[in-house]
């Protein structure tokens, strides 16, 4: 839990490692001074003041909140857990670089005998932080500059830019957070963006400027986010033997969206978990929990760009990138419906190689997937649409390993084996790699 020290304290029975002590972090007592003030673990105490040192540009209003609970503490255990729990909720804010606890019995004439004061000593990140990288990849190779202004006014606020300069691309992003004071779930985040996206399967080059602004909050167990964006959506062929429809769909367009979200996530990991379960619900005018449904206002068609599309190494393994359903030409046009699902199964590596170090990242991957993907009929009935989605559903399974490179992405290599498949499809049978990445 960090470094606690307990000064002036008689030496604590060890009752296991939830203390968070050991006896060499006391400091021994001297023969030689007044008699001191003896507290002991099932003794009442009374914590009478909590410290901060090391604050700079920090306000003191935010902390406030986050330590107000060692107040309550009534034993020095209890105290000691309320510390810990203060110090993760403070390192939680992205604001300090370190923080340290220190619990002392306290001094002056207002010390009662049980009185503790409770010392949190913290470092500050740097007012700037910057990053620079190289990427190449897609057949393009790229420059990304990263900028971040932690705790930028003071209340863990933050403000992020990121600029990518391509040998195709030029694309940029800046980002402002910001929590509400002792709830630090609840938070607003103001985003402008311009991105460009190049979709081969689709011979489609899509480049987007927008705005977004996302409220997020918590309800019981879950976490909730309510989110608009603006986006002006500039689409073009990628290759001059697009198809008819690709062409059709080039051009200018304005979109604004409000959509929801809701996840109840109880897993130890966010990358092979070993316990939980996830759960995602997304509205975007439309309903899914891995299915879609698109439908239209008015009697505009949908846009290629509001498409689903499925595929690929972290959806239905064993076919190609978003290379399923509806083409033309040999672009893919994308469904309006659309489902999908697998199951899987993770174990540790045969005869354990390197177990407790780098072999404990791998992990050998069984799979099923299933899904499928159609246009629909809007003179048609749902029952109709039902139909088509549980027609020609398409299907793989296989096996292959699975690295895990901490809680940001995963690598996988299997051996696909697909099923079902339909004309068009364009499949991936055999050996197939990837990647998954989790954005913050």
């Amino acid at each position: 839990m960090g470094t606690v020290h307990a000064r002036s304290l008689d030496p604590l029975p060890m009752h296991g490692p939830e203390l968070g002590v050991q006896a060499d972090d006391i400091d021994a007592p001297e023969m030689d001074q007044e008699p001191k003030q003896e507290v002991l673990e099932n003794k009442d105490v009374v914590v009478q003041q909590v410290h901060i040192d090391g604050l700079g540009r920090t306000k003191e209003d935010l902390l406030t909140y986050e330590i107000s609970d060692v107040f309550q503490a009534k034993n020095l255990i209890d105290v000691m857990r309320k510390s810990h729990e203060a110090r993760q909720k403070l390192l939680r804010l992205g604001i300090f670089r370190k923080v340290e606890v220190v619990i002392d019995t306290s001094r002056g004439e207002d010390a009662l005998p049980n009185g503790l004061d409770v010392t949190f000593e913290v470092t500050e990140l740097r007012r700037m932080t910057g990053s620079y990288n190289t990427m190449v990849g897609n057949n393009e190779g790229s420059m990304v500059l990263g900028l971040k202004l932690p705790n930028v006014l003071g209340r863990a606020e933050k403000l992020t830019f990121q600029f990518s300069y391509g040998t195709k691309e030029t694309s940029y992003g800046l980002s402002f957070f910001k929590p509400q004071p002792g709830n630090f779930e609840r938070n607003i985040t103001l985003n402008v963006y311009k991105v460009t996206g190049q979709f081969p399967w689709s011979s489609l080059r899509e480049t987007d400027r927008g705005i977004s602004a996302e409220l997020s909050f918590p309800v019981w167990k879950t976490s909730q986010t309510l989110k608009w964006e603006g986006v002006w959506r500039e689409l073009g062929c990628l290759a001059r033997t697009a198809s008819f429809p690709i062409r059709e769909e080039s051009g200018h367009s304005l979109k604004s969206s409000l959509s929801h979200g809701m996840v109840i996530d109880t897993r130890n990991s966010s990358i092979l978990p070993r316990k939980g379960g996830l759960l995602k619900i997304h509205q975007v005018l439309s309903a899914s929990l891995w299915g879609g449904l698109l439908l239209p206002i008015g009697d505009k068609p949908t846009s290629i760009a509001d498409r689903f599309y499925l595929g690929g190494p972290t959806s239905i393994r064993g076919f190609s990138m978003y290379s399923m359903g509806p083409q033309s030409e040999g672009d893919y046009l994308g469904g309006e419906a659309y489902w999908a699902g697998g199951l899987h199964l993770y174990t540790p590596l045969p005869f354990r190689p390197g177990m407790g170090g780098f072999g404990d990242l791998f992990r050998t991957h069984f799979f099923l997937n299933a899904g499928n993907l159609c246009n629909l009929n809007y003179g048609e009935g749902p029952q109709a649409h039902l139909k088509k989605l549980a027609e020609c559903i398409r299907w793989s399974y296989g096996l292959g390993i699975v690295l895990r490179l901490g809680n940001i992405a995963r690598l996988e290599l299997n051996y696909c084996i697909p099923m079902g498949v339909q004309s068009g499809d364009r499949i991936c049978d055999g050996v197939q790699f990837g990647a998954g990445i989790r954005f913050l």
